[in-house]
């Protein structure tokens, strides 16, 4: 599948392509704007929208902004020599900002597994830290407590959380609706 590049985010792409420095007016989710002459790296596209990925000349560490949220101030400025982004990848990179900064929903939560196992299970952008060769504390989120609540239920391992409020109330929830599918059900052992 193909996703297209939006009208938001052609001059960033522009500006990638020919290594030149962007200048542009940047509006934060606040709403706060602020004045950003960035050195472009590499445009992703993640959760609906194109981020970009470049050396923030000022704040002089790479920084990730939403295309959307982008005005561009012409002309762009001069050619720039390609840095090294300690290459993770730009999308991972992207993805790992995003996961504090977008998610609505966003947990911290105690997994009854080694870390080893759960970070072949997760998406690398997740971070999972282990607390001892059994257990592992994996920080997570979703734009609902819906789908992280079904996210986790995939997890092949059992699970511990304790917020945020409206995540525990719907684990409750499934936890009755599951309990309710199966109550009639023949039981495996029970043959």
């Amino acid at each position: 599948m193909t996703t297209r590049i939006s009208f938001a985010a052609a001059p960033p792409a522009a500006a990638c392509r020919d290594r030149e420095q962007f200048r542009f007016d940047y509006t934060d989710s606040d709403g706060a704007r602020s004045y950003r002459i960035v050195e472009p790296y590499r445009l992703v596209h993640a959760r609906s929208h194109w981020y970009l990925l470049a050396w923030d000349t000022g704040r002089r560490d790479w920084r990730t902004f939403r295309a959307d949220r982008i005005q561009p101030r012409s002309p762009n400025g001069p050619r720039f020599a390609v840095r090294d982004p300690h290459d993770d990848g730009g999308a991972a990179r992207v993805l790992k900002g995003l996961d504090s900064a977008t998610w609505r929903c966003q947990a911290r939560v105690t997994v009854h597994a080694p870390a080893d196992l759960i970070i072949e299970q997760l998406p690398s952008a997740i971070t999972v830290e282990p607390l001892d060769e059994h257990t592992c504390v994996v920080s997570v989120g979703s734009d609902t407590p819906q789908m992280l609540a079904a996210y986790l239920g995939m997890l092949d391992a059992d699970f511990e959380v304790s917020e945020p409020p409206e995540l525990v109330e719907h684990i409750r929830t499934l936890a009755g609706r599951y309990k309710r599918a199966i109550a009639k059900a023949p039981s495996l052992s029970a043959g």
